[in-house]
């Protein structure tokens, strides 16, 4: 994003220092047709290349808060004030691992992923909760931590992040809770195409040439913007143009070029968009395995309806089917191409769900929210799999053993893409900020996820 300060031009967050504000037309000429991917791309020139086992990550994220019992940590034993009608559990291809029985497929799968059944952090608030697991850290007043997507893009960037897309890109709505980017700033907020990927109407806004703006306008429009700058380079004969060029031609190869063949799901097999499910969330699990392959780092799917308050039982019989189809073709797919092992895969909400049903009126079976404690699951990129971490007891209320905190699974997957969980990120205000709690050494912590990595 470029500001002015004083009488310089300044790219926040960026490497590029600062710029005169005379040359605010030229650098800023792309504005023309909205594009700001230019600076983003002019931010991450520079930089040295950091290699962990995890090169990008898919965040499948349950807005809401996901009933752990009636999916991952099902207690069939406890009776129907807490199991409800899902008291039928089905084995997996690990042995002695069970789940729903709405998750036949996943079930099949198991060998691919672990579940983490002592998630805690006792926060029962959604927005609160959300920021905590979306940021791996504790709310704290001066200091309004970025989502793990942002520092990732932040890190890879420093590292030298080469690709044409955005490195954070979420399908396909914002969070909505909080501000992703926090103390980073705008240039590290994500990228929400919005939409609906299942929609034959599906375009990505700022990729796909806006309706009415054929590929041929832009190409005039991309003449004309290259005329004002020749105009400008005989006015002013700045170094910086050279380098401009590289940064226009990125952001243009974003919206006319081969970038935007990783939205265009058409190109995919009608078996394979099958296999995920025609709907928005099993599109955007195909449209997340289409981005890791473009190289993209972090990428989350947001999928919201997990509040279930009222009728649980009746969204878990419509979700939960969804859910299991598209998470588990997206495991195979991702096996299938040799991808896996370098995409870590994960999945939870802000919370979980209480174990005992609210059978009264005016909840009708629903669930309420429940921080105590709850499930995560973790596949690639460096995690092992077939396992079960953690437990509760035997109505699901209680942690028994290994707690994991947030900040311990997000240090987990930081270190796994290669990313020191216990250094700093840059401050706009000089604040001494960590990439997670546990390098400032004051929050409680079962510590890395070093069973599974």
């Amino acid at each position: 994003m470029l500001t002015v300060k004083g009488n310089k031009l300044m790219w926040n967050g960026g490497a590029n220092g600062l710029m005169p504000r005379r040359d605010f037309l030229t650098a800023g000429s792309a504005s023309l047709i909205g594009l700001t991917l230019a600076d983003w791309f002019r931010m991450q020139a520079a930089g040295l290349t950091t290699e962990g086992k995890a090169k990008s990550v898919i965040q499948l994220w349950m807005a809401g808060g996901p009933t752990q019992t009636d999916t991952f940590d099902p207690k069939p034993g406890a009776g129907e004030d807490y199991a409800g009608p899902l008291r039928r559990p089905i084995g997996t291809n690990v042995a002695g691992m069970q789940i729903s029985e709405l998750l036949p497929l996943l079930a099949k799968q198991a060998d691919k992923y672990t579940i983490i059944r002592s998630m805690t952090h006792n926060d029962n608030g959604h927005e609160t909760a959300a920021f905590i697991m979306q940021t791996g850290t504790v709310p704290a007043s001066d200091l309004v931590y970025p989502a793990i997507g942002a520092v990732v893009a932040l890190k890879k960037g420093e590292a030298g992040y080469k690709g044409t897309l955005p490195p954070y890109v979420t399908l396909t709505n914002p969070l909505g809770r909080f501000s992703e980017a926090g103390f980073l700033g705008n240039n590290y907020k994500t990228f929400a195409p919005g939409g609906d990927p299942n929609s034959p109407s599906f375009r990505v806004q700022g990729i796909v040439p806006p309706k009415g703006m054929t590929e041929a306008r832009m190409e005039e429009r991309r003449s004309l913007l290259k005329s004002i700058d020749a105009l400008a380079r005989d006015t002013e004969k700045q170094p910086e143009f050279k380098a401009m060029d590289e940064y226009q031609e990125k952001a243009y190869s974003l919206i006319l070029g081969d970038a935007k063949k990783a939205f265009d799901l058409s190109l995919e097999k009608d078996a394979v968009r099958d296999r995920y499910g025609r709907n928005a969330f099993g599109q955007s699990c195909l449209l997340a395995r289409r981005l890791v392959e473009a190289g993209v780092p972090f990428i989350t799917v947001n999928d919201g309806g997990w509040d279930t308050h009222v009728n649980n039982f009746e969204a878990m019989n419509k979700k939960l089917p969804i859910l299991d189809a598209a998470y588990a073709a997206l495991l195979s797919d991702l096996a299938e191409r040799g991808l896996l092992s370098s995409t870590i895969v994960t999945w939870f909400g802000e919370f979980g769900r209480t174990p005992k049903v609210a059978m009264e009126p005016p909840w009708f079976g629903g669930r309420h929210h429940f921080g105590n404690v709850f499930s995560a699951v973790v596949s690639g990129g460096g995690f092992k799999h077939g396992q079960v971490l953690g437990a509760t007891d035997g109505r699901g209320e209680n942690l028994v053993n290994r707690p994991v905190y947030p900040w311990d699974l997000s240090a987990s997957m930081y270190k796994l893409l290669g990313i020191d969980p216990a250094g700093r990120l840059p401050h706009p205000q000089g604040c001494t900020a960590y990439v997670t709690p546990i390098g400032a050494g004051n929050v409680q912590s079962g510590g890395l996820l070093t069973e599974l990595m």
